[in-house]
């Protein structure tokens, strides 16, 4: 399976999809995202859309709708996105087996649909773009695993594993990866959780009961997001432990490079969420054109392109963050974070 690497700054990715002509094209195209449960599609993925298609299309209408976590919420605003006349969807489904009849409707009418960071594996949509969410668990559970052997954590200790919510088909691949990750370790996975609809207050609520029942037994917590991970964090807080085992992380929220710079978290993942919103632009004025976008790969039938993200702990964090100006130190350097920030090299 080829994956695309990523290299550079943001303004590569005009060129990933081998380039889209401007031309007259225009019609409406609906980006529908699935929950607020993290910050990233309002501060980022939307964002990063929606400038794309004002490049690509400035005569296109981008209709822009979070089904907020709700099944029920996201067919509706997927049906009125049909009424209003979409062209093509973008879908991060809510629930990756609900959607499957989505994209059926919408192909029905000859409507394209891209699904987007969250695969649909009961159909075939018509692309798939995402980062590759198998490789991010086996990423973020191999450099957990790395770091707690250079630590000298002796083979048989014990980790946690919390994973995303059991509807989204993305947090299942990124589930199998650190599953993969895990079985090579020499570690033993004491517990693990499907943390519903991702929410980081379940996550800290179950890690609360496990740290009650294992006690210093928990050597290491391999969580599938940086919502997951602040989650865990704050029960082992809450729960006195000090110092914290290593926890995972995965999106490069601010909250989160703030508990790397701090040593409360170990690793998260740097996926600039604007690069994949640009490609799915890319596709999206492709399908308008009339033209069919050229996979890199497949996922479950369908042509997709997957993206190779970062691995970021406090040793690389300034060069992967604030080098390639993905965050920048007004952004993530407040308050009791400057100090750390400024041990590490980061500057205004």
């Amino acid at each position: 399976m080829k994956m695309t690497a990523l290299t550079g700054s943001l303004g590569l990715v005009a060129g990933l999809m081998g380039g889209v002509a401007l031309a007259e094209t225009s019609g409406t195209v609906a980006f529908l995202m699935p929950d607020q449960g993290s910050t990233r599609y309002e501060e980022h993925d939307y964002p990063g859309f929606k400038a794309e298609m004002e490049k690509l299309c400035p005569a296109c209408e981008v209709i822009y709708q979070n089904a907020n976590a709700d099944t029920a919420l996201q067919q509706q605003q997927f049906n009125a996105a049909l009424t209003q006349g979409a062209k093509v969807i973008v879908l991060d489904p809510v629930d990756s087996s609900a959607a499957a009849a989505l994209v059926t409707l919408a192909q029905s009418q000859g409507v394209k649909v891209i699904a987007y960071d969250r695969p649909i594996p009961d159909v075939q949509a018509d692309y798939y773009v995402s980062f590759d969410n198998e490789g991010i668990g086996y990423a973020i559970s191999k450099s957990l695993v790395d770091h707690m052997k250079a630590s000298g954590v002796p083979d048989g200790s014990g980790v946690l594993q919390i994973n995303g919510s059991p509807t989204d088909a993305a947090a299942g691949l990124i589930r199998d990866g650190i599953h993969r990750g895990l079985a090579e370790s020499g570690y033993t996975t004491l517990a693990e959780f499907d943390t519903p609809d991702w929410q980081p207050v379940k996550a800290q609520e179950w890690a609360a009961g496990q740290i009650t029942r294992f006690g210093a037994e928990i050597k290491g917590i391999v969580a599938a997001n940086d919502g997951t991970g602040g989650g865990a964090i704050a029960a082992l807080k809450a729960a006195g432990v000090d110092p914290l085992p290593p926890v995972t992380g995965n999106d490069a929220i601010i909250a989160a490079l703030q508990l790397i710079i701090s040593g409360d978290q170990y690793n998260t993942i740097s996926k600039p969420s604007e690069i994949v919103a640009a490609a799915a632009a890319n596709v999206a004025v492709q399908f308008l054109n009339g033209e069919t976008p050229e996979p890199k790969t497949s996922l479950y039938d369908t042509p997709s392109e997957l993206f190779v993200p970062a691995v970021v702990t406090k040793e690389n964090v300034k060069a992967e963050i604030f080098d390639k100006g993905i965050q920048t130190y007004d952004q993530v350097c407040t308050g009791e974070y400057a100090a750390g920030c400024e041990a590490l090299g980061i500057t205004p």
